[in-house]
């Protein structure tokens, strides 16, 4: 949820010549696919190496986790990214632009982007007086 947010934040921040108020829903939707295949590929590379060896450890009765990342090396552990990069990217993007275009067709308000919270400012000497 993070990286979604953050993205769809740096998209509007960075490439989207408006304000998101001022995009037509089509154009939101664009940005959350946009954001959603870029938070599924983060994830994607994120779990990989842990995913590989879990499926490792499966085939291979008995082996530990150190067996396996031995048994793997670094370079084994990242086998298979391109196409999970694909399948997740793909899934994820699929999943947010569908809650984003059900919450459209139901005209639910989307909410604000969240701001830090008061406390936190004063904390880190953010406020402003």
């Amino acid at each position: 949820f993070a990286c979604f947010e953050r993205t769809v934040e740096a998209i509007y921040a960075n490439i989207v010549p408006k304000p998101r108020a001022e995009c037509s829903k089509s154009e939101q939707l664009v940005v959350t696919f946009a954001a959603g295949y870029i938070a599924g590929v983060f994830c994607a590379v994120v779990s990989h190496p842990a995913d590989t060896i879990v499926s490792y450890m499966n085939k291979a009765g008995g082996a530990g986790i150190g067996d396996a990342a031995k048994a793997l090396g670094f370079k084994g552990m990242w086998g298979g990214l391109g196409p999970r990069i694909i399948m997740i990217g793909t899934l994820t993007a699929l999943q947010w632009f569908i809650y984003d275009g059900v919450k459209v067709q139901l005209r639910l308000p989307r909410p604000p982007p969240a701001s830090m919270p008061e406390s936190l400012k004063i904390k880190l000497g953010l406020a402003q007086d």
